[in-house]
Formats: C-alpha cells, sequence, structure tokens
C-alpha cells in the first residue's frame, strides 16, 4: 500500500501511471535482498542487499545520459560522484547498498560493465562506478560484508521497468527511519507546459535517517496507534535520493533540479544532521551522449531555463521526494536483524 491509498495526497501535481521512478520512459530498478542468519545463534544476522537504478536499459557506457549530483550533508561514502559533476555524465548502472559493502558493490558493477565492454580500460579508458550507500548495521552485521560482488550483478540484471518494489527490500531491507523501518520508497509526478510538451519526474530513495520525534505525523494528518513503538536509539542515519527524469535537463539545470529534492525531505522532519549523508543523484533520459564518436561538435536541446515548466520541475522534484519517503515507510513490513533486534513497520 502506498501512502495515497491510506488517503494522504502530496503536492498538486498529478502522478505517473506507478506512481515510481520507472514512470520516466526506459528507466529500470533492480533489487536484491539478504534476509538470513550468518551463525547458528541468530546472533549475527545479514539484513541488508542491492538495489540498482538503470537510466536505460541499452549499454550505459556506450550510450551515457546527462546527469549531476547534489551533497546535502556530505556524511556520507560513495563512489563516482567526483567525475560525474565534473563531466555531467552518467555510464553506469547507479548502486545502492550498506556502507561497507560499497567496495563489494563497485567491483561487481564494474565486472559487469567490463563484461559487456571488452574495450574499456583497453582500447579505451576506464569507467566511473557510481554507488551510493546508507547504514544498516543497526539490523544487519555489517561487519561481517555479506554482500558479494555477484549480488551487485544480480541485481543489475534483475532490473525492469516494472513498478518497483519498495519498502524492506534490496538496499533497504536493513534501513530505518525516524525509528521506523524505512528502506526503498518512489513517487513521480508529471509536469506539461502544452500537449506536446509533457514530462515525467520520478524518484527513489534510500531512506534511513531521522529520529521519531522529527517526524512530521500531524502535517499528514495519519492516525498511527504504533508511534510509541518507533524506535529511540538510532543513530543520525542518511539518505540517498534518485531522480530521473525525460525532460531535456542539462547538467547544470539537474543540479539545480536536485537542490530541490532537500524541500521534499526537510518536509518530511529532516534538518540535515551532522552524521548525516543526505545526498541526490539526477540524470536525464534524453540527450545521450555516444562514448564512440568521430564529431567534434554536438548539439543538444534544453529546456529555457525561465519558461514556467522549470518551475514545475522544481515543484515535482520536491513533491516527489517528500512522497517516495513516506512510501519507504508505510511499504516497509517489521523486520527482524542481528541481535534479535527488530524494527517495526509503519502502521496506520
Amino acid at each position: 500500500m502506498k501512502i495515497r491509498e491510506a488517503g494522504v495526497k502530496i503536492g498538486a501535481l498529478p502522478t505517473g501511471r506507478k506512481n515510481c521512478i520507472t514512470d520516466v520512459p526506459n528507466v529500470k530498478v533492480g533489487h536484491v535482498t539478504l534476509d538470513f542468519p550468518i551463525d547458528d545463534e541468530g546472533k549475527d544476522y545479514a539484513c541488508t542487499g542491492v538495489t540498482s537504478i538503470l537510466p536505460h536499459g541499452g549499454n550505459l557506457f556506450k550510450d551515457k545520459v546527462t546527469a549531476a549530483s547534489y551533497v546535502i550533508n556530505g556524511f556520507g561514502k560513495t563512489t563516482g560522484l567526483v567525475q560525474l559533476n565534473e563531466l555531467g555524465l552518467i555510464e553506469s548502472p547507479i548502486m545502492l547498498t550498506n556502507t561497507f559493502a560499497i567496495p563489494a558493490v563497485t567491483q561487481g558493477t564494474l565486472e559487469f560493465m567490463l563484461e559487456h565492454n571488452p574495450e574499456i580500460g583497453d582500447s579505451t579508458g576506464t569507467i566511473n562506478i557510481v554507488a551510493g550507500e546508507c547504514n544498516d548495521s543497526y539490523l544487519n552485521s555489517i561487519r561481517l560484508f555479506p554482500v558479494k560482488p555477484d549480488h551487485a550483478i544480480e541485481a543489475i540484471k534483475k532490473a525492469s521497468n516494472d513498478t518497483a518494489e519498495e519498502g524492506a527490500i534490496g538496499a533497504g531491507k536493513g534501513m530505518v527511519c525516524f525509528g521506523y523501518k524505512g528502506g526503498i520508497g518512489s513517487s513521480s509526478r508529471i509536469v506539461r507546459a502544452d500537449e506536446q510538451q509533457i514530462y515525467t519526474i520520478g524518484c527513489l530513495v534510500l531512506s534511513n535517517f531521522g529520529k521519531k520525534e522529527e517526524f512530521q505525523l500531524n502535517t499528514y494528518k495519519i492516525a498511527n496507534n504504533g508511534l510509541k513503538d518507533a524506535l529511540s536509539e538510532t543513530a543520525d542515519g542518511s539518505i540517498i535520493i534518485v531522480l530521473a527524469t525525460n525532460a531535456p535537463l542539462s547538467d547544470r539545470q539537474l543540479q539545480r533540479v536536485a537542490k530541490r529534492c532537500g524541500i521534499g525531505l526537510g518536509r518530511t522532519g529532516s534538518h540535515f544532521s551532522h552524521g548525516s549523508g543526505d545526498i541526490v543523484i539526477a540524470f536525464s533520459t534524453v540527450n545521450r551522449y555516444s562514448h564512440f564518436t568521430e564529431h567534434n561538435i554536438e548539439s543538444r536541446t534544453f529546456l529555457r531555463e525561465d519558461h514556467p515548466l522549470m518551475n514545475q520541475i522544481f515543484t515535482g522534484a520536491a513533491e516527489a521526494t517528500e512522497e517516495a519517503i513516506l512510501n519507504s515507510l508505510i511499504q516497509s513490513v517489521t523486520t527482524k536483524g542481528r541481535n534479535g533486534r527488530i524494527v517495526n513497520g509503519f502502521q496506520i
């Protein structure tokens, strides 16, 4: 059940058909979830996973897409953002996982891309893998490295443009948000200038932030009998926000849009705490850039900066982020992890 099915409407813009990041044409999402005891006593437990977001289903190294990232608060461990912002391009799947799994997931993604592109590192340059993380160590035995490179490869292969699964799934399996079970959430918005100019904005979050007292529960007029069952000892936490659109935006424009995701995050109750890694990765699926070309001049079409449509896109980014966070809560179920710990799902 998504938050709208509970009678909570976020914002004024309409959602896409699936109300999901995969409403943006060609975008795919895949999950691999790890949920099993590591020792006989059950003290150590794998409660984690990997999530992949593919800007399109083709070869991302050969056909790159325009992209940008924005760091709201930088207490995070990512790969690939330096080159992403320098060149304004994404050339790999966007991978999400837990903090200590970034090396394994980066390796697995690299192995997948090398298999499909034998020229990388040989007859052409290297590749920039993009991966983001949140700390799931409350439920997951993070020190034992349950995520392996093969899990990243599997998540990529499982990616589809169906409605993405949400909640305690994939990278979201062990995450905690506002003291409740957090994880994967998604939402989308439709913006239009006229009957010809109609674009989709899709958002997927990995939510793992906030204390129970910070959650703006009354704002959404939700009756929640389980509020007292939220955890109180969780850390500052983090969130990774992935924003996709088929609007023709430059990397500079995408960074402007990415900043507006912080509005949606703040509306839920976050104040971007000291120990929080709040990071946005945004991309446009149009204006692909071929890795192999003999042309020395490229021509692209972008939206005018001062067109009213840009303000709609800003609004859509904020609304979709806010709703995706709420969906990550309402879609998650009560989950058991290491040391017998239990995090309750947000029940309304």
